[in-house]
């Protein structure tokens, strides 16, 4: 069995201009603490991130306890927002439908199938192995999505606020067998 642990970054600083470079706020960093504590006696063998900075770092920490580095893959970014992208008007018309994005945003479909193509790489190169992935909320949302299409808005509203949050997914072969709801804290989400 190949255990999957996806850990959605902790708080980030929502001031700061570029998504790609957004740093955790201080209680960001503190509340990262919880990752290691929670993963620290499961073996993890390899790790993954998004590249983007609130997901490494707040991963890094367990990364270094395990002494493993962690690897990045484009595929497992946060979604692209255009203008205005991130409200609960804007949540509900893209859950609505996969396919709608705002100018120079991504659909759900977008990021699901990207991250996707990568989950299904990293199940494929580490058969029966232990992975964390650091990942972001609509990207995680998406892939629980794939998994069961009863996902919607409101399962993507409920962990909204939880940064960070750890959740395990199990699976034989490529074919996902069980999920389980580890911790998070919760921080308000604070979109453009």
């Amino acid at each position: 069995m190949t255990k999957v642990y996806f850990v959605r970054h902790a708080q980030p600083e929502y001031a700061w201009e570029e998504d790609r470079t957004r740093p955790l706020t201080q209680e960001g960093k503190k509340d990262s603490a919880i990752v290691l504590d929670f993963l620290k006696d499961k073996k993890i063998d390899v790790f993954y991130c998004s590249p983007y900075k609130r997901s490494i770092d707040t991963i890094a920490d367990t990364a270094t306890f395990f002494g493993k580095e962690i690897i990045t893959d484009e595929r497992l970014r946060e979604r692209e927002k255009g203008t205005e992208g991130n409200n609960h008007g804007m949540f509900r018309k893209r859950w609505t439908d996969h396919k709608y994005h705002e100018e120079g945003g991504e659909s759900i479909a977008m990021v699901q199938s990207r991250n996707m193509e990568a989950l299904n790489e990293i199940l494929s190169n580490n058969l029966d192995k232990k992975i964390v992935i650091g990942t972001h909320g609509t990207a995680l949302s998406t892939i629980l999505n794939y998994y069961d299409n009863n996902f919607g808005c409101e399962d993507f509203l409920r962990i909204i606020d939880w940064m960070p949050y750890v959740i395990e997914l199990d699976f034989e072969g490529s074919k996902l067998v069980d999920k389980h709801e580890h911790c998070h804290v919760e921080k308000e989400f604070k979109g453009n």
